[in-house]
């Protein structure tokens, strides 16, 4: 078959295929099974890259598409793709359309737009290039092509570069690739090729899936496909993990290990003076920690201090964008940055007070596996304790959090920045009593169907932050309004009556205790005889904290595994006064006792009528953050029993 060579940029690329080589692949996508019922059809999706000796790559991403309806045409009118300037350009090289009766619209490229990509929080400059085929009409078949030199993430440009070394990575010569091998639409074929340099050591592996590889040599090259034919959109369970720690993906690194990256990490920050002291930076530190007399003391201190008083926000400064973080000058100064100028800071006050710390990279959200190809998202910090080891610290997800490491992040592996090197490590699991969730009310039902008493709420760790944030962000005004719409989520008849809390500005002194009173009208319903009511704590009272609700319990097997906000500890004990001749009958809607236990989560209640008393009490455990789907059977049962009980009326009838 004949081949051509493009030329992007400057720099050749691998030879791709002429223009219409997916003509064979047409007949897959009529006999294949869910491929002619899909709006559109993926023919061809192509990756080559030519990565140079320096470790930049050029890349040819070609994709080919045929529109089945309306839906696809809808979907493909607009082709975009987004890409960082400071370390990557991309542009669109061809873009045709093969219509069904066999002519060829051929669309000016020239006309492409290139614009800021839309942002959120960090404004660093990315761009979005963006093509429009237009009206498109059944049959008709996109065939594009886009063009990019560079790299992948936006890190570290050295001062007085070239516009060539722009597009070398920071670990000059080193080279990696993360891809996703899963498709949103059913793809005839998909295909990742990538040459390197003969002597370049790559390592690799493809996870969750098969596919074909080859290895082979061309001349000085060494030539590296991967393929997977006929795929179907992967099928995703509701509170599933990240794709990537499930769907079909390939790593590939020419870094031999962990240690090696982090060896680098520690000596680009070193080198650069991330963390080299200034007088007011120093007056604060002695400030802070005055008066604190342990090590726990001291960090715990510091950490809050940088998490409360530094705004989260990402302005393109130039040199710290990316793994060389700003230095203390910069920081200490603005107050504001993204997770590794808070890192960073936080580094620097720490071995202003006599610690030793220094930066790590995490990936919040997914699993970083053993080929270290770098999928990281967020900076944090580590800590040396006195005993010799290392504790991490986030000052970015612990502002006005009574932790010090986030149990949001909870089993997620990070990779330090040593001096001596370190390989990847993981967070470990937070027992579920540092995020308790306590409900304890005094409640009367009255024979109107109204409710009045009190409740009091008792939280620790990420359920504390919950219930503490109205307290400490946003307008004092509105912390009465903020009690006053939980309140709202039990009823929209509910009246707030008075409340106290015990010093809930103060949350390093003690977890928070908050205590409403309350009237309920119309709470019940009232028939001849019979009144029927759910138990407040068993309410939508603080469902933003119970985020275990929102895990869909109808299937009782799971494929994949799956997530919860955090581990916890759920305790609900409830009081409440009858009427003068009511008592509750048993058997009716609500199970008297229910024990559900295991290693992973458990569900216990129990309800007593006593004379004109009728109490509840309920405790769920819930051992994890991640969870693997073995352990969705027992999650399941623990969630399920508290869904059920709650969703369960009691039934009071007059004797």
């Amino acid at each position: 078959m004949k081949k051509t060579v493009l030329f992007i940029l400057g720099l050749s690329c691998l030879p791709v295929v002429m223009a219409q080589s997916w003509k064979p692949f047409q007949a897959d996508a009529k006999t294949e099974k869910g491929f002619s019922e899909s709006p559109a059809v993926v023919l061809l999706d192509s990756t080559s890259v030519n990565v140079s000796e320096l470790g930049s790559g050029t890349f040819v991403i070609r994709r080919v598409i045929q529109v089945n309806n309306e839906k696809g045409a809808l979907a493909n009118r607009v082709v975009k793709y987004d890409y960082d300037p400071l370390t990557a350009a991309a542009e669109f090289s061809e873009m045709k359309i093969y219509h069904p009766d066999g002519t060829v619209t051929d669309l000016d490229v020239k006309k492409a737009c290139d614009y800021a990509a839309p942002a959120r929080a960090i404004y660093w400059g990315a761009r979005q290039i963006m093509m429009e085929p237009g009206m498109l009409q059944p049959g008709d078949v996109i065939d594009y092509t886009i063009n990019k030199k560079g790299f992948t993430y936006a890190l570290l440009a050295a001062a007085g570069e070239t516009d060539e070394e722009r597009f070398v990575p920071p670990m000059r010569g080193e080279f990696y690739d993360i891809v996703p091998f899963w498709v949103s639409e059913p793809t005839v074929r998909k295909v990742y090729r990538v040459s390197v340099p003969r002597e370049k050591d790559v390592q690799y592996e493809f996870f969750q899936g098969d596919c074909a590889s080859s290895v082979k040599l061309d001349g000085d090259r060494r030539v590296y496909t991967f393929s997977v034919n006929n795929a179907l959109p992967f099928e995703a369970e509701s509170n599933m993990v990240d794709r990537f720690d499930v769907a079909p993906k390939l790593m590939m690194s020419s870094t031999p290990d962990w240690k090696e990256k982090s060896l680098w990490f520690n000596k680009v920050n070193e080198d650069y003076g991330s963390f080299d002291p200034t007088p007011e930076a120093q007056a604060k530190v002695n400030e802070i920690i005055k008066g604190k007399k342990t090590e726990m003391e001291k960090i715990s201190a510091l950490t809050h201090w940088v998490a409360d008083n530094m705004r989260y926000s990402g302005i393109s400064m130039g040199k710290g964008e990316g793994y060389t973080l700003h230095n203390t000058q910069v920081n200490f100064t603005d107050r504001a940055g993204v997770c590794k100028d808070k890192a960073a800071l936080l580094i620097s006050m720490l071995r202003m007070a006599g610690f030793e710390s220094y930066p790590a990279m995490t990936m919040a959200g997914s699993r970083i596996e053993a080929i270290p190809a770098d999928h990281f998202n967020h900076c944090v910090a580590v800590v040396k304790l006195s005993d010799g080891t290392y504790i991490p610290l986030d000052p970015t997800w612990v502002p006005f959090n009574r932790e010090i490491w986030s149990s949001a992040e909870q089993q997620q592996n990070y990779l330090p920045g040593l001096p001596e090197g370190s390989d990847l490590l993981v967070t470990p699991v937070s027992d579920p009593s540092n995020h308790l969730f306590r409900v304890v009310a005094d409640t009367k039902l009255n024979a109107d169907g109204s409710l009045s008493g009190k409740f009091t709420v008792y939280a620790e760790g990420q359920s504390d932050a919950a219930i503490r944030r109205p307290f400490l962000q946003g307008y004092a005004e509105r912390v009465e309004r903020a009690l006053e719409t939980e309140l709202l989520r039990v009823s929209p008849q509910a009246k707030l009556i008075s409340w106290k809390a015990n010093d809930p500005k103060n949350y390093e002194k003690a977890p928070i205790a908050l205590t409403m009173q309350f009237i309920i009208p119309d709470y019940a319903t009232v028939a001849d005889g019979v009144i029927m009511c759910r138990p407040l704590v068993l309410s939508d009272l603080y469902s933003g904290v119970r985020s275990f609700l929102r895990v869909n319990t109808d299937n009782e097997n799971r494929k994949y595994g799956f997530k919860d906000s955090c581990s916890r500890l759920v305790e609900l004990q409830e009081t409440m006064t009858l009427p003068a001749g009511y008592a509750w009958e048993e058997g009716r809607n609500a199970e008297k006792k229910v024990d559900t236990q295991s290693d992973v989560a458990s569900f216990s209640s129990e309800l007593k009528s006593d004379n004109n008393k009728m109490k509840i009490n309920a405790t769920l455990s819930l051992g994890k953050r991640v969870y693997d789907a073995a352990d969705w059977t027992d999650f399941r049962n623990a969630v399920k029993g508290y869904k059920d009980l709650s969703d369960s009326e009691l039934v009071f009838v007059k004797k």
